[in-house]
């Protein structure tokens, strides 16, 4: 299938996890990408996946880069401006959750902490749309956000930057969307500080609990690629805009729930 045939896509965070496997399905179904994040080694391992998958590495642009810095999220547009000549696509999949070192969350965590999660989660993601604007504009392009359905006020706020983006841009022909993964099997956990014995004991018991997971199971990043996939699709998903999809297996089902569970019943770990 090649339903991105001619379009080109940059997909941040592509180094690992969600962004590594929707850069390998867009550059399966025919598009160009241009692959960043912080880790050349993840993201090499990226590239090899989609050269492996039979794609021609004039097709794949790397570009090692933080997000948070201004130099480098240009730096990720002119690159593929100047390889590829245009851009249809735009996913920003890059964000990250930090970890205070006294383990203070919420009102006694430093507000330093939030606004390096800030600068991950929403500002970069505000800023490289800025950025490509022109060019997708011109293209009639697309834009996926990924977001979270974790109570976490940077997801929130993603949530409601993308509904007033999209009302803006929609008008100028680029439609904005977001997916809202719940547990998808990713590093996320590790990244943030935590051992990797611990994250698999949490996904472990996280999986299991009804009151967590209904469906029983955490995500392959690649179940998350399809959703995404599906909304830079216009062919497919074009009345489709400014709308967070939610893919967690029915967690946000019983999260409201989950209130009136006593303790020893939710995931400990």
């Amino acid at each position: 299938m090649t339903r991105f045939q001619g379009k080109v896509a940059i997909i941040t965070g592509s180094s690992s996890g969600i962004g590594a496997a929707t850069a390998l399905l867009f550059a399966k179904e025919g598009a160009k990408v241009t692959i960043t994040g912080r880790k050349q080694h993840g993201l090499e391992a990226t590239k090899k996946a989609i050269l492996g998958a039979g794609v021609c590495s004039d097709d794949v642009n790397t570009v090692q880069a933080d997000v948070t810095d201004a130099h480098e999220r240009e730096r990720i547009i002119s690159s593929t401006i100047q390889k590829f000549g245009r851009l249809d696509i735009l996913v920003n999949n890059a964000g990250g959750t930090f970890l205070s070192p006294d383990g203070s969350a919420g009102l006694k965590a430093s507000t330093d902490l939030l606004k390096k999660t800030m600068d991950v989660n929403v500002y970069s993601v505000v800023e490289l749309i800025q950025l490509a604007r022109p060019y997708l504009v011109l293209s009639k392009g697309e834009i996926v956000n990924v977001s979270s359905i974790a109570g976490l006020p940077t997801a929130a706020a993603l949530d409601q930057m993308m509904r007033a983006v999209a009302i803006e841009l929609i008008a100028e022909g680029v439609r904005v969307n977001n997916v809202s993964p719940g547990g998808v099997m990713t590093n996320i956990a590790q990244n943030s500080g935590v051992s990797d014995e611990v994250a698999a004991k949490f996904y472990a018991t996280y999986a299991r609990n009804p009151f967590e997971v209904p469906s029983g199971r955490i995500a392959q990043p690649s179940e998350i690629a399809t959703v995404i996939a599906f909304l830079a699709d216009r062919s497919q998903s074009s009345y489709i805009v400014g709308q967070t999809i939610v893919a967690d297996g029915g967690s946000s089902i019983v999260l409201a729930s989950n209130a009136d569970v006593p303790v020893k019943e939710t995931t400990q770990f």
